[in-house]
């Protein structure tokens, strides 16, 4: 009689793990089953964007699927590329999320127009909306992740676009260039040498940015602190690429010279007291020695209606990549926890 029991025991969790198989097997089937009609180009969309200058073309990449979490990024910079972002395919995909990359107009693989007066904020926003129609997106699963350059682009979006949004992620950003700029003067310059900083203020004084003086002091005493916490030599491949198609018009008509504070077309940009008008769900990631101050970007979190801090303890303004335990859990957890 034992013996039949065991077996029967047995046989039932033979059972039970076959049903899981079964299913894991099915959910990852539809997670890379195609929705392509005609040539497959492995989830590429080249989509044409109409803006007052005529019709450009953007490039977009849609890695698996999910029915109600599609997570569009937009990457910052302002001018570098989708690239940086590939290690959310390290984390995502085991979790059945659908990511889309995009290159903004002038970035990466998408057109570049070569006119500085198409890289303006307002024209952006109405290309992030053109993307969304193409790419069917919708208020029952569209999440929009902007990290830095792209916070700014995802917050104006949201105020504009908020009924086509299921939930929004800002990622290293604060919603004041104003109060950027004092953080990196009040806060981080002060934690500089006093002589690198020096010549770094003659350097920006002068207006003398193609000293490569420059950029020799800002990469071990800035960047490698505050933008990305490794060795300059240990950079992830898919950082130092995006990085280094940045298109450099772009980011000083926008951002200024370099990280080191704000000097370009957004340096007035402030829309913290707007932020309590953004009611759909939001994530709002920070971290310890990022650019931006970790304070206010928890504040951010209790401004708008519905949202969530993620503080990132270890990790600075691309704490996708040194900071990831905490960054990645934190995101998916929230992409999965909206109903």
């Amino acid at each position: 009689m034992k013996h039949l029991i065991f077996c029967f025991f047995i046989i039932c969790l033979f059972g039970l793990n076959s049903c899981k198989q079964t299913s894991s097997s099915s959910s990852l089937t539809s997670y890379f089953t195609s929705n392509e009609t005609g040539i497959k180009t492995g989830g590429i969309k080249v989509i044409p964007i109409e803006t007052s200058k005529g019709k450009f073309n953007v490039w977009t990449k849609t890695i698996g699927n999910h029915p109600t979490i599609k997570l569009l990024l937009l990457n910052g910079g302002p001018g570098a590329t989708h690239e940086y972002f590939e290690c959310f395919e390290s984390f995502l995909p085991a979790e059945g999320i659908e990511l889309i990359y995009y290159d903004q107009l002038g970035c990466g693989f998408s057109d570049n127009p070569k006119d500085t007066s198409m890289w303006d904020l307002t024209r952006y926003v109405e290309e992030v909306e053109q993307v969304r129609k193409a790419l069917h997106l919708d208020k029952d699963n569209f999440y929009l992740l902007g990290h830095s350059w792209g916070g700014i682009l995802c917050m104006e979006y949201a105020l504009k676009y908020q009924q086509n949004l299921k939930g929004l992620i800002i990622s290293n950003m604060m919603s004041s260039a104003p109060e950027y700029g004092k953080y990196a003067d009040d806060v981080l310059a002060k934690q500089m040498d006093p002589k690198v900083l020096d010549t770094v203020r003659t350097i920006e004084k002068n207006g003398d940015f193609a000293n490569p003086k420059y950029m020799e002091l800002l990469y071990p005493n800035f960047y490698t602190k505050h933008i990305l916490r490794f060795p300059l030599n240990d950079w992830p491949e898919p950082v130092n690429r995006s990085f280094g198609r940045m298109n450099q018009s772009l980011y000083v008509t926008m951002q200024g010279p370099s990280e080191f504070g704000i000097s370009g077309k957004l340096q007035k940009w402030d829309v913290k007291n707007r932020l309590k008008e953004i009611s759909v769900p939001t994530l709002v990631i920070g971290a310890q020695h990022d650019t931006m101050d970790p304070e206010h970007m928890k504040w951010m979190a209790s401004e708008v209606q519905n949202g969530t801090y993620l503080y990132c303890r270890n990790g600075s303004h691309m704490s996708m990549y040194d900071d990831q335990k905490n960054y990645f859990k934190g995101l998916i957890d929230f992409l999965k926890g909206q109903k």
